[in-house]
């Protein structure tokens, strides 16, 4: 167990001085089940986490927003007294396994096989932005596969300022946090640890349903504060929330950035050229799909496309 009882509450002392003078003074705290928690307001929180986050290397432990809206059997409240946690063997276990896991073999987006067929360009080129860059890619060979289709349209978005300006400002609703969710009851756990990698042994994600794949987010958390500063802000079970410090450099970082993103949310609705609008990322978890369902999916999408441009034809 990490600490005794006696070693827990002093923390708790501890952590309560280090919050004077901060958003999080005079904050209802307590134990939760990782760690402590603080009632926060859920019109703050940016604020709040924002003020955690930077006294991690005082208090040594790392900030997570979680709610307990749906938490009907009562596991994330604020407890009369600590609970015991992992040891430090399975700690350091939980974390070196995480570092030599190949989370990307697994997280892979299910468009990554789809292939873009005569009369779909339209349907793949608008976007949930609703700016059609079909005129973009006009001289595409078809069939081509989506990826393909995709790295063409952001390529040459890039050369067109105005055009980047347009898509950008569409899909504000997704990326920027004036738009985030806010749950009507928010707790800020603080998770006791300063590792980014080590965190992830406390975070509930439905996109994470194992040991293995907890592991596997925890090397993507790892990997994402690495290259881009992106340090997990919230957790919402289905959804997770993050602050991008360091932009992906526009070309082929960005681009690999965008498909991690989709890779580990594959129900997001924006396409790969779209989750460019950096700077915040909104993560969505759905449950993994067998091969079976994942073909039924694809062959879903492309009858769809179909669907639509026929109701543009004959509507």
């Amino acid at each position: 167990m990490i600490g005794d009882t006696f070693t827990v509450r002093n923390d708790l002392d501890q952590i309560e001085a280090a919050f004077v003078g901060t958003p999080l003074a005079g904050l209802p705290i307590g134990y939760g089940p990782s760690g402590t928690v603080l009632v926060a307001d859920p019109n703050c929180l940016q604020e709040a986490w924002q003020a955690a986050d930077a006294l991690v290397p005082v208090i040594g432990r790392r900030p997570v927003m979680v709610t307990d809206d749906f938490d009907f059997d009562d596991t994330r409240r604020i407890r009369p007294e600590p609970e015991p946690g992992p040891s430090e063997l399975e700690l350091r276990a939980f974390a070196e396994a995480a570092e030599s896991s190949e989370p990307w073999l697994t997280y892979r987006h299910y468009s990554e096989d789809d292939e873009v067929e005569e009369g779909e360009v339209e349907y793949y080129a608008r976007g949930v932005a609703g700016v059609d860059l079909t005129a973009l890619v006009s001289d595409v060979a078809l069939p081509t596969s989506r990826p393909a289709l995709e790295r063409a349209l952001y390529d040459r978005l890039l050369t067109d300022a105005d055009l980047y300006a347009r898509v950008l400002a569409g899909v504000r609703f997704v990326t920027q946090t004036d738009y985030w969710y806010t749950p009507t009851s928010v707790l800020l756990m603080l998770v006791p640890t300063s590792d980014i990698r080590t965190s992830g042994y406390w975070v509930d994600f439905y996109g994470a349903h194992t040991r293995q794949h907890q592991r596997m987010l925890a090397e993507v958390m790892a990997q994402w504060s690495h290259r881009w500063d992106a340090r997990l802000v919230a957790s919402w079970g289905t959804m997770l929330q993050f602050q991008v410090g360091r932009r992906p450099a526009p070309g082929d970082e960005a681009w690999t950035a965008a498909g991690q993103l989709k890779a580990l949310a594959p129900n997001l609705d924006l396409s790969r050229w779209e989750c460019l609008a950096r700077q915040r990322r909104v993560v969505r978890a759905q449950p993994t799909l067998t091969p079976r369902a994942q073909s039924l999916r694809q062959d879903l999408s492309r009858w769809l496309a179909l669907g639509r441009r026929q109701l543009r034809m004959f509507g």
